[in-house]
Order: C-alpha cells, then structure tokens, then sequence
C-alpha cells in the first residue's frame, strides 16, 4: 500500500521527539510554554488523520459501483479546544504556597523570564533565608485578597503573616505583579515579596534583648550560682625565673601538685601564655601580692557563670563546690539543640543550663529574650522598625538548702561512693542531697577547664552521676519497715504478742535451703517488733513465707504503698523509679513464676528489689510524721519578675499516705527507736551519748557473690520524740549498715543541729582497709545484721 501520510502529518509526526528533547532542556516556566506548543502541533497532527481517514473510507473500494451523485455536506472535524491559562492568582497562590514550606525552588521556577534574569537561584533563595533567619520567623503563612488582571499584566493583593520567636506575629498586607508569556503567568518579583520595606536592597537587622541570667541561692539568700567574674591563672614559661615558688604559689590555690602544674606546661613555647586552672575572684585579690612577685604568672578575668567554693574549713581545706549534682552547669548551647533554641528566640551564642536545676530552670532564669527588628539600607541605615518585644526579667531561684549545712553533709560522705538525703518530715523540703564523689562544675564554664573536665569524665567512679536519686540499690533491712506493716495490716500479727524462734538459721523452705540470720547464735524467743529492733532475719523470713501464703502480691502492694517503685516527683533533678517486684514483673521481665521465695527475699529488701536513697528518706519521712508521704522539693522560691509576674513560693504537697493505721505506725516508731537505744538494736553502740534521740533502721545491701562487699545503710528521723528532719545514707560497698551509714547518720544529726561532731570509729573512717587477719568488720557481739541473700 501506498505510503499515505501527508506531507503535513509527516512533518508535525518528525517534529514531535525533538520537541520533546527541547523541552526537558527548558526552564519550567519555558517547558511550560513548550509543552503548550507540543499540544498545539499534536491537534494538527489529529487533525490531518482524521481527514486522511474519510478519504480512505470513500476512495479505497476495488469494484466501482454507479451511485447517484447526491450533494452532501461535507464533514469538517471538531478542533479539541486550547484550555485556557490559568488564572493569575492559582500562580500567586502557588508561588506563596511553595514560600510556607520552604520549597524555594518550585517559587523561583514560577518567576518570569526577566526576573530570573535579574536575579540567580542560588542569590534568591538566599535573599528568602536571610530575611527570615534574621526575623527568627518560624512560620510563614498568606491569604490572598484580591485580583486585578488587565490584559497580559496582572495584581494580586495578598496578606503576609510572619510568627517568630523573638518579636512576635508581623503581618502586612502587599501585592504581587504577574505578566502572561506562553499562555502562563509568571511572578514578576522584587524583594518587596519578601517583606515590603525590603525593597531597594534593604534588609532586616536584629537587635536582641538578652536579660542577664539570675542566681540560684540557699533558703537564706547565699549564692549557689551567680553571675561573677571567672579568673584564669596561668604560666608563660620563657618568663619563669624561679620555678619552685611559681609551682608552689600555683599549687596553693589550685589544688593541682606541682608535678601535674609543670607538667601542662613543659612543652609549650617560651612566649605561650598556658591557662592551668580557674580560681574564685577573691582568691586572685587576696592573693594579689604573692603573684604579682612571681615572673612567670599571669591572670586573666572575664565575666561569667561562676559556682562558689564553699566556706566550711576542714583540716585546713575549704569544703567542695556547694550542690554541684543539685545546681548542675552552663555551656554553649548545644549544637544539636541549636535550632531548638533559636526557635525560643536565643541568638545562639547563649550560655544555657545543661544540667540540674540551671537546665530545669532554663526559661526562669535566662528570662525571655526581646528584639528589636529594624529595616536596614543598603548603606547601613535604620530608616524603619518592623517590630519589636521588650524582654521579660530572669528570676531568681531560692532553694530548701541551707547552704552551711549543705557543705557539711558534703564533708561528711568526703570522696565516698554514696548518698546523703535529708528532708524536713513536716514538707518534704530537701535540707540537704549530697552524692559523692563530687566534682568542680566551674571546670565546664572556665577557660581553663579542658583538663578538668577530662579527668571528670574519665574517672571510673562517675562523679557527675547523683546516686542520691538515680542510683538504685537493695534496701536490705530498711525495708523491714515495709515488711512489719503488711505483717500488722494483713497478716494478722501482733507486734508485741506475735513471738518466733531464731535459733541462727531458718529452714522454711526445706533443710537444703537453709538461710542464716546475721547473729549466728540466734535471738531466741523474739517478738515481731523487737524483730524490727534486733533486724532478726528468722523473723522476717517467717514474715515473708506467711504473707505470701496470703497473697504473693501483699508484700509488692506495700512497698509500693511506702512510695517505692515509682518518682517522688522531685522537680528540679534527674530521678530513677527503682523497682518493686511482683509476680507479673518476673513473668513479663524474666519468663519465669514468682514463687515463695521470691517472697521471702523481698521480705528482708534483697532479691529484686531496687530503692533510691531519696525514695528512702521520703518513706523515713512518712513514718516519722504520722503516714504522710510528701512530695520533696527543692525549690523553696521563685523571685518576682517586676510586677506583672509574682513571687511564686511552693506549698508543700501530700503525694499519698502510708497503709498502716496508726496504732501500728507507732509500733513501728518504737521498733526504729529501739535500733539506736535498746541493747538489742543494731546501731546503740553509735548513737550512745548523743543528746538528740534518733529513730532508725540499719541496712546491708548484699549485691554479688561471697566476696563482694556489701552496701551500708542507715534510714532514720530526729529528734525521735518530736521529728523535724529525716535522713538516708548509703555508701557503696563499705560493709555493715552500723560500721559506716550509722555514724555517718550521727554526724549528720550533730551537724543539723549544731553539736560538735562525734569522730569516726576506724572501720568508717573512709580509705579504710581492714586488716589482713581480721575476719569480719565487728565481733559477733557488737555486730549488726548482715542480711544474706536467700537464694531462690
């Protein structure tokens, strides 16, 4: 058959591919146009068919056949029609649509042709981001008006809302041109668009407001974090003319050996001015004379975060920095929360709370940052104020501590791995939360703290971990209390009537699990509260055996009812929830059933069982004030901000009340008591002659296998008779509950209330290391409990 395209349809079909190849080479605006004009040949194209179809149907037959010649009309197709353009303000809206999500490439592909030619891609979308990263926009969003179209020009009116972090919402109402080319409108754009005091070249400035960060006092209004000037004392080494008084002085003030000062900066260049550590302000003055006489020592000052030394002398030494786990730090901000805090309105080279309550109280003590947003010429000047937000005031925080008691209860746990809690049992106001081992949190705001802050770090036993409230532990005997009220409560046992045998060991659960009770020669007929006093194992292991008879789930349902298992709430400070074991925790965590044993571990605080020294003092509060277990807090007050914002002063708060009535609670008081006065009580020996009755519980937590060394605790209130003050100690693997948390307790106590502090027995003196040929901490006849851990 014959060839029977057109020249036409040969034509248009041969233009068709290249057409196609053009236009993935065109701008969008332009492919647009292309892709317009590809239609339009693709009509001709449709059209030359369907005519070429119809000659066929009536010029194509083999036999010619004689018709009447009859006029007809002829057939003329129907052209497809052109859709018309788009209105100009779908491109409008588009184009602002694509600004609120950031979509810059979509909005410059929109432009006309001669404002692209005006301005490049990469020039505009930085023209978009300057603008809006000066304002701290943090949105943007429009709503159009109006639209005015006149031939191939267009109007379109529209309102610009922009909400930023540092000045607030901006709106304004502008317009956009459109032109038509191709059958399409186009943004005909100037920096008007942007904002429209931005023409002309000008641009935004931000002048940011930045209130100066509050302190952080004690109840009495003694700094704990202040504003004050850091000062860095250092070494130039080619100035250095007697080096054994320049190490000295250096050492005298820094706590540094002369081997570690020499030698950060024996390898450094003579002229090099080498930082060796940061001092307090009032160092550097009193000390003016000696170093100003020593060639080779300079100092430098600067304005910052400072943290106070503390002022109580022992043994010739100032105490450690006041709270550092409590008060935490400052740092740059974060490069990972950058964006976080520019979207609050901080410019970014802030100093922010990394830590503690400074972190907590980021926004109370930094304040809100104000700004004023200015529109700039070209030339530099301010011809116009977009917007501007006054700051809002920082305020001050004032805590529950005393900041002189606080630097005691500090020196008394020293360097040890531990915890001190002290809480008022009429609040839950924290007096004192001490973790050791302490560390300096100047070393993370000073200049010369790199060192510092490594050997922090690196320390093995983790001093920037607060074991007060995020280290969990056994409770061991403490928990007995627990155990005793749930024995009253459901158990149906007398404290006074309720008698048992310990004749040293039990054997409960069959002779081959045989436990021992930590006096080996037993206690004899023992009755359920004195077994509170003597910490008798065989009691409370009998205890344990018949509440699980009970139910497996009495014992859990107590100690969670004494506040463990779960926060206290503490604001302010990072906390752990610690555990209560139950049967279902032991099929969900472990794939195994709970069984009697279970039961008995729990009933002497070992097994699973997991406390905070905080959750402890809490539970200790409670009991010593009648069943009411209060929530802790630290911060006593926040200051006033000028007059719009008040003094805000926190009123304590009653978290729960303990499950015991109060003929039993009293009970319990007497057994606790019993611990520091009768001859039975496990901790008489450490509280003889101290004129403030104390109530307590002794407590050794069994954490490994046979040769590790236990955890020693203490949980008590004071003054026994009418209680203000409750007080957990726990010192990691030290020993017995009496050998060292009871006389740390004791010391705690004296220190409240202003007594002279009773010195150590040998064994709780820290850095103790029992002699070689000395089987036990204590004879058998002095000795506390030390509560073995049933194997299950």
């Amino acid at each position: 058959m014959a060839n029977l395209r057109t020249p036409l349809v040969r034509r248009e079909a041969k233009r068709l591919p290249s057409m196609r190849r053009e236009a993935k080479r065109l701008p969008l605006h332009n492919r647009l146009i292309a892709r317009q004009r590809q239609w339009e040949g693709l009509q001709i194209v449709l059209l030359a068919l369907i005519v070429l179809g119809q000659f066929l149907l009536t010029g194509c037959s083999n036999t010619p056949t004689a018709v009447p010649i009859t006029p007809t009309s002829t057939l003329v197709p129907t052209p497809t029609p052109i859709p018309p353009p788009p209105a100009p303000d779908t491109t409008a809206s588009a184009f602002l649509d694509a600004w609120e999500t950031g979509d810059y490439e979509a909005m410059y592909a929109r432009l006309s042709p001669a404002s692209q030619a005006a301005i490049d891609a990469e020039s505009f979308v930085q023209r978009y981001q300057n603008a809006l990263t000066t304002a701290t926009a943090l949105t943007v969003s429009h709503r159009l008006q109006s639209a005015l179209q006149e031939d191939n020009q267009a109007r379109v009116s529209f309102e610009l809302q922009l909400d930023t972090a540092l000045v607030g919402t901006l709106i304004t109402e502008t317009v956009m041109s459109l032109s038509m080319d191709g059958g399409q409108w186009w943004v005909d754009w100037d920096e008007g668009l942007i904002w429209p005091q931005l023409r002309e070249g000008r641009y935004f400035r931000m002048e940011y407001i930045i209130p100066a960060r509050a302190n952080i006092y004690d109840r009495a209004g003694l700094g704990l974090a202040t504003e004050g000037t850091i000062v860095t004392i250092g070494v130039i080494p080619g100035q250095i003319t007697d080096e054994t008084a320049l190490l000295d002085a250096v050492a005298s003030v820094t706590d540094l050996s002369p081997e570690e000062i020499r030698g950060r900066y024996i390898a450094a260049p003579a002229d090099w001015k080498v930082p060796i550590a940061d001092i307090p302000a009032e160092t550097s003055v009193e000390q003016n004379e000696l170093f100003s006489s020593i060639p080779g020592i300079y100092r430098e000052e600067k304005e910052g975060r400072t943290y106070p030394h503390g002022t109580v002398q022992s043994e010739g030494k100032r105490s450690d920095y006041v709270a550092p786990h409590v008060i935490g730090w400052v740092a740059p901000v974060p490069a990972e929360q950058l964006e976080a805090y520019r979207a609050r309105g901080y410019r970014g080279d802030e100093w922010v709370g990394v830590s503690g309550l400074e972190a907590w109280g980021e926004d109370i003590l930094a304040g809100l940052h104000g700004g004023v947003l200015t529109v700039v010429t070209p030339a530099g000047e301010e011809i116009a104020t977009a917007a501007e937000r006054p700051a809002i005031p920082s305020r001050t925080i004032y805590t529950t501590f005393d900041r002189g008691f606080q630097e005691q209860v500090q020196q008394i746990l020293g360097g040890r791995k531990g915890a001190i809690v002290v809480l008022d049992v009429r609040t839950g106001a924290v007096r004192a939360l001490s973790s050791g081992p302490g560390f300096d949190p100047n070393v993370f705001v000073g200049p010369a703290g790199e060192v510092g802050r490594a050997q922090i770090l690196a320390d093995p036993r983790r001093p920037l971990f607060n074991r007060a409230t995020q280290g969990t532990y056994p409770s061991a005997s403490v928990f007995k209390i627990v155990t005793m009220s749930a024995a009253m409560e459901e158990g149906g046992m007398d404290p006074e009537k309720t008698f048992f045998y310990c004749p040293g060991y039990w054997e409960g659960l069959g002779p081959g699990s045989r436990k021992t009770c930590w006096e080996t020669d037993g206690h004899g007929d023992i009755n359920l509260k004195d077994g509170l006093t003597a910490s008798c194992d065989v009691v409370f292991y009998t205890v344990g055996q018949t509440l699980d008879g009970v139910s497996s789930d009495t014992i859990p349902r107590f100690g969670r009812g004494f506040g463990f298992g779960e926060p206290t709430g503490l604001e302010g400070v990072l906390e752990e929830s610690g555990l209560v074991p139950d049967p279902a925790w032991k099929v969900e965590a472990i794939g195994e059933n709970w069984w009697v044993g279970d039961t008995v571990n729990l009933a002497i605080g070992q097994g699973y069982l997991l406390v905070t020294p905080l959750q402890v003092a809490r539970m200790i509060g409670a009991v010593a004030n009648g069943g009411t277990l209060y929530r802790p807090y630290i911060i006593e007050r926040i200051g006033a901000a000028g007059e719009e914002i008040p003094e805000q002063v926190t009123q304590p708060q009653a978290a729960g009340t303990l499950p015991i009535s109060p003929e039993h609670l009293a009970s319990i008081q007497e057994g606790m008591l019993g611990v520091t006065t009768k001859s039975i009580g496990t901790a008489a020996h450490r509280f003889a002659g101290l004129s403030i009755p104390v109530a307590g519980k002794t407590g050794t937590a069994e954490v490994g296998g046979p040769d590790s060394v236990p955890h020693s605790w203490f949980a008590a209130y004071a003054p026994a008779d009418n209680p203000e003050i409750a007080i957990a100690v726990l010192v990691e693997n030290v020993g017995e509950g009496s050998t060292v948390a009871a006389p740390l307790t004791r010391q705690v106590v004296e220190a409240y209330y202003g007594l002279p502090i009773s010195p150590l027995p040998p064994q709780a003196e820290e850095g103790y290391v029992p002699p070689s040929d000395e089987e036990g901490s204590e004879g058998a006849s002095a000795s506390p409990e030390a509560d073995p851990t049933p194997e299950p």
